[in-house]
Order: C-alpha cells, then sequence, then structure tokens
C-alpha cells in the first residue's frame, strides 16, 4: 500500500509562484507521454497543438468567492480570521477558524474591507472537527461579504494580490469555492476561441474547492487518509454532449483535478457505483496491471463526491489531464501519480526543477497525455 513519503520531494522556496505571469498563456508547458514517460518542455499557448478536432476539453467553472474574513472577539478584543468552506442551511456556514478559544458562543466582530470594526457579527454555533466551526452571521453573507472579504490565497503565497481577478479563471461563473481551480488560470480568451476554431469541444463542470485544498495529509498509510465531500454538478445536457463526443472517437481533457474527480465520479455513478467513493480505490486494487478501465459513459449529478484518488485508482473516463505541479505529499499530487505513474510524475518534476518551472497555484502547466 503506498506510503505517505512515497509522495515527497524537495521544493524549493524561490520555486513557488508568489504572483501570477502577466499573460495568462505564456506559462511554462511540460507535456509527459504517460506510455512512454517522454517529456517535452513549451509554453500554455502551444496546447493550440496538442488537441485535436473532436476532443473534449472539460474545466471547472466554479468562481472563488472572497472567502477569508477577519475580526475580533467582541469580549476580548482578541485577533480571529475565519475561513468561509461551505454554505450551510438557514444562512450557517462551515469555516475554519484561526484565533483563541474559540467555543461555541464567541461572538466576533468583522472588519470591513478598510480593517474597520464594523456592524457584522458572527456566532461560532458549534465546534466541529479541528478547527472547523459552525458559524452563523448576524445579516445574509449575500448583502456584504463582497465588500468584506479577501481572495482566500493559499498560506504559501506571501505577495499582495493586485488584481483579484487573477485568482479566477476566464470561464468562472457559480460562486463557491474557497480556492481557484487554478489549471484553468493559464486559459485566455484567444487561445479558447482559437481551439474552438480547430473543432475542439468545450464543456464545464462545476466543484465547489473546499476543505481539503487545505488539510495535509498526516497518516503514514495514504489509504488511511480521510478526504472531506466537495458540492460538484455536472449537468444532463453536458454529459450528454461528452458522451456523444468520446464515441465519435474524440479525448475526454480534464483541466484540474477538480474537473477529473468530477468526472470519473460521474463515469463511477454511470456504472452504478453510489454512496460514498472514499474506498473506491482501494477497491480498484486487485493486481491489474493497467491503471485505465473500459471507458464508461458519464452520469449528470449534482451532490457531494468524496472520491479519493491514489495510485491503484483505475480511471473510467478520463484520457487526459492539464494540472499545475503540486505541493508534496498532497492529494492532489497523488492524483496525478494514480493517472500517470508515480516513477513518471517525479521524473517530470525533476525536469521542471531543473528547467526553472514556477510550482503551486501560480505557478506552470503540465499536460499529461
Amino acid at each position: 500500500m503506498p506510503q505517505l513519503s512515497d509522495f515527497d520531494y524537495y521544493l524549493p522556496a524561490e520555486r513557488i509562484a508568489q504572483e501570477p505571469l502577466a499573460v495568462r498563456d505564456q506559462s511554462k508547458l511540460l507535456v509527459l507521454e504517460r506510455p512512454t514517460g517522454a517529456i517535452s518542455h513549451h509554453v500554455f499557448a502551444d496546447m493550440l497543438g496538442f488537441l485535436r478536432k473532436g476532443d473534449i476539453l472539460v474545466v471547472n467553472n466554479s468562481r472563488v468567492i472572497p472567502a477569508r474574513l477577519y475580526g475580533q472577539k467582541r469580549s476580548t478584543g482578541g485577533r480571529v480570521e475565519l475561513l468561509l468552506l461551505e454554505e450551510l442551511a438557514n444562512g450557517r456556514w462551515k469555516a475554519l477558524v484561526g484565533g483563541r478559544k474559540l467555543v461555541e458562543g464567541v461572538v466576533i466582530v468583522l472588519e470591513d474591507g478598510a480593517g474597520n470594526p464594523s456592524h457584522i457579527t458572527a456566532e461560532v454555533t458549534a465546534v466541529l472537527d479541528g478547527p472547523q466551526r459552525e458559524i452563523s452571521f448576524s445579516q445574509p453573507t449575500a448583502e456584504w461579504l463582497d465588500g468584506f472579504g479577501h481572495m482566500p490565497l493559499p498560506p504559501y503565497i506571501h505577495t499582495p494580490l493586485t488584481d483579484p481577478e487573477r485568482y479566477q479563471t476566464i470561464y468562472s461563473r457559480p460562486a463557491g469555492s474557497s480556492a481557484a481551480p487554478t489549471a484553468g488560470l493559464h486559459f485566455t480568451p484567444d487561445l479558447l476561441f482559437a481551439l474552438r476554431e480547430k473543432g475542439v469541444l468545450f464543456e464545464t463542470v462545476t466543484l465547489h474547492v473546499g476543505l481539503d485544498t487545505f488539510k495535509p495529509v498526516e497518516a503514514a498509510e495514504i489509504s488511511q487518509h480521510t478526504i472531506h465531500s466537495e458540492w460538484a454538478t455536472l449537468t444532463p445536457e453536458a454529459a450528454q454532449r461528452i458522451n456523444e463526443a468520446k464515441l465519435a472517437g474524440g479525448r475526454l481533457v480534464a483541466v484540474g483535478t477538480t474537473s477529473m474527480r468530477t468526472l470519473e465520479t460521474a463515469a463511477l455513478r454511470s456504472a452504478g457505483i453510489t454512496g460514498s467513493l472514499q474506498t473506491i480505490t482501494q477497491r480498484d486494487i486487485s493486481g491489474e496491471t493497467s491503471n485505465m478501465c473500459p471507458w464508461k459513459p458519464v452520469s449528470a449529478f449534482e451532490g457531494p463526491t468524496d472520491l479519493y484518488v491514489y495510485p491503484g485508482y483505475r480511471f473510467r473516463a478520463v484520457d487526459a489531464l492539464i494540472t499545475n505541479f503540486h505541493i508534496p505529499q498532497s492529494t492532489l499530487l497523488m492524483l496525478v501519480s494514480a493517472f500517470a505513474g508515480r516513477e513518471n510524475i517525479f521524473a517530470a518534476y525533476e525536469s521542471a526543477l531543473q528547467n526553472d518551472y514556477r510550482f503551486l497555484s501560480f505557478g506552470d502547466a503540465m499536460f499529461i497525455k
């Protein structure tokens, strides 16, 4: 069984991109061929030459909300940070909290966008796992969040973001993510238009990125890690178009690990596998030499997915993946290792480090085919 230590590598701090490039599609692009392990180096705009007429490019169109809030405990003045993760019923939210003694009943006075105390308060209504809390606000977030909230950049990015739209994809629509689906940050309108003119098909799914973007894997044996569910949607119309394009010979190309997990969840649903998908990889590990199942059509669905992909998982739907370079020992690194093979991925990462690639959210890209 794979161990957490199998997914560690040395990432120098200076290779972590602190800000986006001025032109999105001029990021570097490493192309990795799964069957041979061959590696080549390009720029992202060259994707026009790697995608073919009839291929189906599937993106996650979730939009990042200004989910980071600051405030003070009304009773003591102690500093508090909130990171909104998921909206619950009756205006309540699940959030990650930073601060001391944030127990049930504590009231927090929120700061506005300029850092001044406001009339909006947040009350801790339940203590959940670890630093998670259930929060109830004094007014609906739709009335004030855009003015009070800050873009929830990952903790490894220390440079302030001057334009919040640079942490959004150009096709982002439904708001709900606590982090960007960063593989899509490389696309420009001109590149998408050129791909359409070539005959590449474009479809969207929605997965609102939540807790597991921030949760480190702590279990030495990775199968023991618990992945939290995230809300995902694939519409019936999109599912039908994807299946028709696949049957016509197109490749299903996932843009990012979130699109990958949504599409694979949809394929598992079509195969009659319902309920929690947390342990599907364990069920797939059966001595098979291939990491691909015969193709399964995707089924429309809307709801939570807790699909946890690591080596041993057998892919049902996706043929190719566009992704960024991921943090050591992360579930994202495990997913790409499952798709391309651990040895291929670590060779590609070493080549990227030797060729001055930029890593993580604002970094460069890979095309795994």
